[in-house]
């Protein structure tokens, strides 16, 4: 009796004993997994890139400028997915300055400040309901050259915040469209030269103007190419479309950037980037023929807006 008391007793501790390590274990694991799958949700990268241009003239009989460029970037994600929520942050900088002969200080030829969070909870296959934020603006003065007493931009002179609610379409990690049909959007203009002048499309005097419309966002990045042309490319390209419901909402504001970046070793890269905008609310001088101008007086209007910077120079990506 004894004995059988004893191998009953045995067993129990041997099977308590064996459920208690299976029970720490088990927690360990689900510890580890949490733990790495926290980490393996991030994804965290971006690139900073510098170029230059410089030309110098001594006694060159063909004629010319002494000339200085430079032109920086800087790109920086951060992405979260797990389970059905994906949570998509972006921050892009750019400015640049150019010098061209003796009688002339540095001209901004590049400027920008766009502040990007999208967060998504899954619907179904590839479909996501999506709330985003965006804020762009510009972080110094801008002129109309050679005239440089004419403040023409500024710190949040423009400044665009907007949200969105909507679906995000994600079939894969290069590709996302977004569409919202409720966005607001608040136009700033903290200047009061400008604000009195209503630029922008504030009325005189006031300081922003908030609109009421649809969004659609689409962008496609891609990395990894594997032609053999093709290595060591990055490709991104994203476009924004607005339209006001509550003035003229066919006239639609439209933001189309592009960056094709070529790395040519660690440290080695070149880039090129596109920017076309239309805003009918953003009038730009020209003359009678159509072409951008810079004398007073002339017409102004809205017009396409394209800007292309080719660089090649020193980056980093992390």
């Amino acid at each position: 009796m004894k004995i059988r008391t004893i191998l009953i007793a045995l067993i129990l501790f041997l099977g308590f004993q064996t459920l208690t390590v299976a029970q720490v274990k088990d927690a360990e694991k689900a510890l580890r997994t949490q733990h790495a799958d926290t980490t393996l949700g991030w994804k965290k990268g971006g690139v900073f890139a510098i170029n230059m241009a410089q030309t110098s003239l001594t006694n060159w009989a063909a004629g010319g400028q002494n000339s200085f460029a430079s032109n920086g970037i800087f790109s920086a994600f951060a992405n979260y997915k797990m389970d059905k929520s994906v949570w998509v942050n972006s921050l892009d900088i750019g400015y640049g300055l150019l010098k061209q002969g003796k009688n002339t200080g540095f001209r901004k030829t590049d400027d920008k400040f766009d502040f990007l969070s999208k967060y998504g909870r899954e619907a179904f296959k590839s479909f996501y309901y999506s709330a985003l934020v965006n804020f762009k603006t510009q972080m110094a003065p801008g002129y109309i050259y050679p005239n440089d007493s004419v403040k023409i931009s500024d710190l949040l002179a423009p400044a665009y915040l907007l949200g969105a609610l909507g679906m995000d379409y994600k079939p894969n990690a290069s590709f996302s469209a977004f569409l919202a049909p409720l966005t607001g959007k608040i136009i700033i203009v903290n200047d009061k030269a400008l604000s009195d002048a209503g630029a922008f499309g504030v009325k005189p005097g006031k300081k922003s103007k908030t609109e009421f419309g649809g969004y659609i966002r689409v962008i496609y990045t891609r990395n990894n190419f594997k032609s053999p042309f093709l290595k060591n490319v990055s490709f991104t390209t994203k476009a924004d479309f607005f339209s006001n419901y509550l003035d003229k909402p066919q006239n639609i504001v439209v933001n189309w950037e592009t960056l094709i970046a070529f790395k040519v070793n660690k440290y080695l890269s070149a880039n090129i980037s596109t920017q076309l905008i239309y805003d009918d609310k953003i009038k730009v001088p020209f003359d009678k023929n159509g072409i951008n101008g810079i004398e007073p007086g002339e017409a102004i209007g809205s017009l396409i807006q394209f800007k292309e910077i080719l660089g090649v120079g020193l980056s980093y990506n992390f």
